[in-house]
């Protein structure tokens, strides 16, 4: 197995943030690493580090020592920009909040990160009807997120991490604002889009139904994997 067959390597890494006169050391020499296509969770209860490990996966935010590889990009060696045009380009985000803007449309909202890539108007909207199809709501393209379940949001959520196409999604808590049976039926769309696309994801979760689906389970408990 090659470095190639890696989409994400995280090499002993630490995150320590201040807090007054205290600091909190929210992951502690950290490895891991994740193969391109894998359905990874990483699981473990609320404080265990997990949402700052996707963050720092995510080029949200970075690490206080260690190494992130994101597609053969070390996180640190990039500017500002360099860091948004990976966010832009390589990870789809998908929470647990849907974090969908209230005043466009289902459509316009999975268009909006298109806006930067230099499209013509035309290859944006069949990029987009082609993502609502996949998620199963082209039909409701023109209803803004208050018109829509909550399952309909994260739907739309979903289809606009998708939407440019990036090598890795990170879905932070992705069920935790849904009941059981819209949680399970996001869980599906997700387990076949990474089957039939072959995308990476990448869940933070405690939700028992995503650490069964998973293709592997990392466990964190005190900022430190299992």
């Amino acid at each position: 197995m090659t470095s190639d067959n890696f989409v994400v390597r995280v090499k002993n890494v630490t995150k320590i943030y201040p807090l007054g006169q205290q600091h909190v050391q929210a992951l502690r020499d950290v490895t891991l690493m994740v193969l391109t296509g894998e359905f990874l969770a990483i699981a473990g209860p609320s404080g265990s580090g997990k949402s700052t490990l996707l963050n720092l996966i995510g080029c949200i935010d970075t690490p206080t020592t260690g190494t992130i590889i994101v597609d053969g990009k070390v996180t640190a060696n990039q500017s500002t920009d360099q860091l948004a045009d990976i966010r832009a380009h390589k990870i789809g985000f998908v929470f647990q909040t849907f974090n969908l803007l209230p005043v466009l449309s289902a459509f316009e909202n999975v268009e909006y990160p298109l806006l930067r890539f230099g499209m013509t108007k035309k290859e944006r909207h069949e990029r987009v009807h082609q993502f609502l199809i996949l998620v199963g709501l082209d039909r409701y393209a023109h209803h803004r997120p208050n018109q829509l379940s909550g399952g309909q949001r994260q739907r739309v959520a979903i289809a606009r991490a998708l939407v440019t196409r990036p090598s890795i999604v990170l879905a932070d808590e992705p069920t935790a604002n849904l009941d059981h049976k819209t949680g399970g039926g996001i869980l599906e769309l997700m387990s076949r889009i990474n089957r039939d696309n072959g995308t990476t994801f990448i869940f933070s979760t405690h939700d028992p139904r995503v650490i069964e689906m998973a293709g592997r389970v990392v466990r964190l408990a005190d900022g430190s994997i299992l």
